[in-house]
């Protein structure tokens, strides 16, 4: 194989995983649903009032695609009155992480880089 067609073949594939990634991640609420969980949200209304402007349904459709890709466990606690229905992120979920943390740096830094202003998070300004 030459250098052009393996150079060629090498982006193809980092290509088709980010389109992968983004098909599971992508979209306005996905990655606020899960920075939310990850956070320790993990009521329906706490999720609502949380993710400012997501509607009942369309967090409830996010939901059940998260849950479908196993990024979400929905935990019903039928014993307690009222029923409780929790949403928990998977182990899977936790994978994220890292890519959450470092897309988030990222943002603050471009914020600051266009406006010229840093943004202050928990009592420490980010550069």
């Amino acid at each position: 194989m030459e250098k052009h067609e393996v150079k060629a073949a090498k982006c193809a594939a980092q290509l088709s995983a980010v389109e992968d990634a983004i098909y599971v991640l992508g979209g306005k609420w996905k990655l606020r649903i899960l920075i939310a969980l990850l956070t320790g949200y993990h009521r329906f209304n706490e999720l609502q009032r949380t993710i400012k402007g997501i509607s009942a349904r369309v967090l409830s459709a996010e939901l059940k695609s998260l849950e479908l890709n196993g990024l979400v466990k929905r935990v019903v606690k039928a014993d307690q009155t009222p029923v409780v229905v929790e949403y928990l992120p998977t182990e899977y979920t936790r994978s994220l992480k890292q890519i959450i943390t470092v897309l988030g740096d990222w943002g603050l830094k471009h914020k600051k880089r266009i406006t010229g202003k840093g943004v202050k998070i928990m009592e420490k300004e980010v550069e």
